[in-house]
């Protein structure tokens, strides 16, 4: 039997649609979907009868999980046929591609990002022209958790957060609602999760023109009409503490941080949650953090992206990567058992040569 394409492409006049299609795998990005999704958006691009592009997930439980770390496990362990740097290369380089396109699009992008929003999910949400969440939107960048590192822009758009919530957030990989979100300037609308339809009727049904700025302000005012009341949005975690995310990550290094944040001992269940994720996450991660937000805080987007490139290939050869792979996703044990296992053990030219690119000759990315 035929399977349904992992990316599906539909137009209803002016409006051309993108639904990400393996609901079973809550949509995590494989090669294949990214290859797919990039090559339409160009072909959308050239194309003068699209004035609009929606983007969204299919299935009940959200837009993107994030992208298929199985693979690049595989392929950091020596499976199949790629070597482990060149599979990466490949991989990471089209993501990137892809989530640098939709930020430079010059056409309106609408992302409905419902439900389970992760990882490579805010990859492709991030650099939207219209990002919508809903009640249900369940945000985290939790790469700690995995030994890898906040990226598809992460070190632009947690830069770009209010005072160092941006920080706390790629440490502790928290999870965070649509209000979050929004208060975080990572989307810009929430409309409730059921009136879905009518959004995307009511985008439809706009008179939509060659003119592509008057065409983002009809979907701006379109989606404003739409928006959820502010009495029916769920609490914002990250407006209700950031008081108190500013004073725990108020300290000059990142020890102290770290030290901050796990130490501490209130009543607040999501504080307590992020601790606790923090403190068991990989060791290395914090540190790459910590350098990636000091060096992207003055890069331009595409240099982000380049810079990041070189994490993710790094960081995938590592030990760290493969086995927080291992425990939560391979052999599901929950215990990943990290060498070095704690923050003061991680030499700083291990860290520094993570930024150090593996290449011999030009960058994957020098072209954007």
């Amino acid at each position: 039997m035929d399977q349904d394409p992992p990316v599906l492409f539909s137009r209803r006049g002016a409006l051309a649609l993108a639904t990400l299609n393996l609901p079973k795998a809550l949509n995590a990005l494989n090669l294949e979907m990214i290859e797919l999704l990039d090559r339409q958006l160009q072909e959308w691009a050239a194309d003068d009868s699209v004035a609009c592009v929606w983007i969204e997930g299919s299935g009940e439980k959200g837009f993107c999980a994030g992208g298929d770390v199985v693979s690049l496990y595989k392929a950091s362990n020596g499976y199949g046929e790629a070597p482990e740097t060149e599979y990466t290369t490949e991989f990471f380089s089209r993501e990137y591609r892809l989530d640098y396109r939709i930020h430079t699009y010059s056409k309106p992008v609408v992302v409905w990002g419902s439900g389970i929003v992760m990882g490579g999910g805010i990859g492709i949400m991030a650099g939207a022209s219209h990002r919508i969440v809903t009640e249900r939107t369940r945000m985290a960048m939790p790469e700690v958790t995995i030994g890898l590192f906040p990226d598809v822009g992460g070190s632009w758009f947690l830069n770009r957060m209010p005072g160092r919530l941006g920080l706390f957030l790629g440490l502790t990989g928290a999870q965070f609602n649509g209000s979050d979100s929004l208060f975080a300037g990572l989307a810009d609308r929430m409309i409730a999760d059921n009136e879905r339809l009518a959004t995307l009727d009511s985008l439809a049904d706009l008179p939509f023109s060659a003119n592509e700025g008057e065409n983002h302000r009809l979907v701006s005012d379109c989606l404003k009409g739409l928006e959820l009341r502010l009495d029916r949005q769920p609490a914002s975690n990250l407006r209700a503490h950031y008081d108190q995310i500013q004073v725990l990550t108020d300290f000059a290094s990142l020890p102290e941080v770290c030290d901050s944040i796990i130490s501490y001992e209130g009543e607040d269940e999501w504080l307590n949650k992020a601790a606790k994720t923090l403190a068991g996450g990989s060791p290395l991660t914090p540190w790459i953090v910590w350098e990636q937000l000091r060096r992207g805080r003055h890069q331009s987007l595409a240099e982000v992206f380049q810079m990041e490139l070189t994490l993710a290939v790094n960081l995938c050869a590592t030990g760290h990567f493969r086995e927080g792979v291992r425990a939560l996703l391979i052999d599901k044990d929950r215990s990943p058992q990290w060498q070095p296992d704690s923050l003061n053990g991680i030499d700083w030219k291990d860290v520094e040569h993570c930024f150090e690119p593996p290449w011999q000759g030009a960058h994957p990315l020098a072209d954007l």
